[in-house]
């Protein structure tokens, strides 16, 4: 378990980084984010990310750190999925572009806050009740499910709150904000789950979450494009969802002291097959989607 220092040195730093990208934010709130500077800060937070990881057993463990990258990978996986559905909102409600990077990071921040309460929850539902693996599991698997059904042409509906706030003549920019709010607080009940199927550790969970929310916005900028073409990234994560669903049902087993059933031993998964999982099926996932659509963003036919 980490130490009370090494917690609130990590929350500040965290915090300090948040604050300066809100303050950047503010003062350029009026202005278009160009894809330089969105290259530029995304592949800073990336980059940041990685290097935490990789100093990471400094003050943890070895164990400790893969579950982070295995943690991470699969937080900013879904995240780059959540864009999907960011850009359906803030392009349906004409938010204007100026005004798009301030909604974006304030929900953001909401998200950080949401699961900054779901985290400590889920940890204590660990802790006290093994078979909980069992329910988070099935979560998963149906997530799963759900997301290998998702049709491309989907289309985003507003709910009744969005819809009374228009009736109520709320601003664009609040709608916006409270769109990307109830949006975030479904994904959070999806990634909170995967998550913890791979690490139980409460601090590898938070920063995990936190590095993968980081640079979400300049990210949604830059493959606003390029996510057009990500054409199969939903049935990838469907299949990590899956995966990580079945390994917590497996787990839950143990927990109980069921170690086989019909004389067939339940196997333990160990965090490398984890890791190699996710990150192998990222990679296909994308090359499938990119090698199937045209320079256009167009798929083949």
């Amino acid at each position: 378990m980490e130490s009370t220092t090494t917690w609130l040195v990590t929350i500040g730093v965290l915090t300090g980084v948040i604050v300066v990208d809100f303050a950047v934010a503010v003062l350029r709130r009026n202005k278009a984010t160009s894809i330089f500077e969105s290259a530029f800060w995304t592949i800073f937070y990336i980059g940041t990310a990685i290097a935490f990881g990789s100093f990471l057993p400094h003050w943890s463990s070895s164990s400790g750190q893969k579950e982070f990258f295995a943690g991470w990978l699969t937080e900013y996986a879904l995240s780059v999925d959540n864009i999907f559905v960011f850009i359906i909102i803030l392009t349906h409600l004409k938010v204007q572009k100026e005004k798009q990077q301030l909604v974006l990071l304030l929900g953001i921040m909401l998200t950080i806050a949401i699961r900054g309460i779901l985290i400590p929850l889920g940890a204590a539902l660990i802790s006290r009740f093994a078979s909980v693996f069992f329910l988070f599991g099935a979560f998963l698997i149906y997530t799963a499910y759900t997301l290998a059904k998702e049709k491309e042409d989907d289309e985003w509906k507003e709910g009744r709150i969005v819809s009374h706030l228009k009736s109520k003549g709320i601003s664009i920019f609040t709608i916006a904000l409270v769109a990307l709010g109830l949006t975030n607080l479904v994904f959070s009940l999806d990634s909170i789950p995967a998550i913890f199927g791979l690490t139980k550790d409460p601090y590898i969970v938070t920063t995990a979450n936190v590095f993968a929310l980081m640079g979400l916005r300049q990210l949604y900028f830059l493959l606003e494009g390029l996510l057009a073409r990500l054409i199969f990234l939903s049935k990838g994560l469907s299949f990590i969802l899956a995966f990580i669903g079945v390994k917590m049902i497996m787990e839950a087993f143990h927990g109980i002291g069921i170690d086989a059933i019909a004389g067939i031993h339940i196997p333990e998964v160990s965090l490398e097959v984890s890791l190699g999982v996710i990150v192998a099926s990222l990679v296909i996932t994308t090359v499938a989607s990119l090698t199937a659509t045209r320079k256009d963003g167009s798929e083949i036919i």
